[in-house]
């Protein structure tokens, strides 16, 4: 028994110290090494693991000099950095309210259903299920190939009004609505074959807002499909400054390839005045639906002040490596 606490004391010792390099490494915005974005990543982790570690080393510690208080100085430190990145989804304020009861109104309402499908993913029905029983009025569909658009023909039926870009490269989106969808555009902006969806959307009162679905490049490297090593990625921060020239009210969903609390998602949250929907509801983490552990949340809406919350929801997994997520917002009578 005594071995076996000595090499845990150790091994907590070596734990620790990863976690907390990796913390501080986390609070460098800047550098362009792709391993100093993904690090940003898994915080609830890092934050389950260094009160693990603290809890245990306290437990087996018996000599309280320099070196022991300053690792668990360390841990606390590190537990402080992921507790106010994280503890705002959890128990903080709502940026974006919830939508009072009487002004609940269907004319001015959406309900959006955003979802990566993954491209190596061949099994269609199971997502158009999901689709049939959460009846969204937008859909956002990423990473579609030929193939799935194909797949897809069925919606449109339901879903009249149809923005299409396949790619075989991991980045082709769809758009599907009940809504009329005006002005739409196709924009390109860190790579020439990474497209994002911009349109003007009617609802039924006649009220109109601005929709812009975003799946911008993952952080790490690639010999496949596009990739933003060595660059940073500008596509968010560009169209966080699209939504500050409209005029319109906007939604702004996807796949972000980025976490909610990343440097790059809150400075185009604050280049649009865009409020984030998870913020003092919870994590939802959206990715990665095939792992238990390694989950954070990459799927998201953003809104500007005009939009209250009805509904936000993960929806159950299908045979890709992210949840579906679904969003209701109400268009608030200013």
């Amino acid at each position: 028994m005594k071995v076996f606490k000595q090499i845990l004391f150790y091994f907590i010792i070596f734990v620790s110290v990863l976690v907390i390099l990796a913390s501080l490494l986390s609070l460098i915005y800047d550098l362009a090494y792709w391993y100093s974005k993904v690090v940003d990543f898994p915080r609830l982790q890092y934050l389950i693991v260094a009160l693990i570690c603290l809890l245990i080393f306290v437990l087996l510690n018996k000599k309280w000099g320099f070196a022991s208080v300053f690792l668990a100085v360390g841990l606390l430190t590190a537990i402080t950095i992921h507790a106010t990145r994280i503890l705002p989804y959890i128990v903080g304020d709502k940026p974006v309210p919830d939508v009072a009861q009487e002004a609940i109104s269907q004319e001015n309402s959406v309900g959006i259903l955003i979802a990566n499908v993954l491209i190596t993913n061949k099994e269609a029905a199971d997502f158009l299920e999901i689709v049939e029983q959460t009846d969204p009025d937008m859909l956002l569909v990423m990473e579609v190939d030929q193939w799935w658009v194909n797949q897809l023909q069925g919606l449109k039926v339901e879903y009249p009004y149809i923005m299409e870009y396949p790619l075989e490269n991991a980045y082709g989106m769809a758009l599907y609505s009940r809504f009329p969808l005006k002005d739409t555009e196709i924009k390109f902006f860190n790579h020439d074959d990474v497209p994002s969806f911009h349109a003007k959307v009617i609802l039924p009162s006649g009220e109109a807002f601005r929709f812009h679905g975003m799946h911008p490049v993952a952080p790490v490297p690639s010999d496949k499909y596009p990739d933003n090593v060595g660059e940073e990625e500008v596509g968010l921060l560009k169209v966080g400054q699209l939504v500050a020239a409209e005029s319109l009210p906007s939604i702004v969903a996807g796949d972000f390839n980025d976490v909610s609390w990343s440097h790059t998602s809150r400075l185009f949250g604050d280049a649009g005045s865009l409020k984030n929907v998870r913020l003092g509801r919870g994590l939802y983490n959206s990715f990665n639906a095939k792992s238990l552990i390694m989950r954070w949340p990459l799927d998201h809406f953003f809104v500007t002040r005009e939009f209250a919350l009805l509904e936000l929801e993960r929806l159950r997994k299908f045979n890709s490596d992210h949840f579906p997520m679904f969003a209701k917002l109400v268009l608030q009578k200013q």
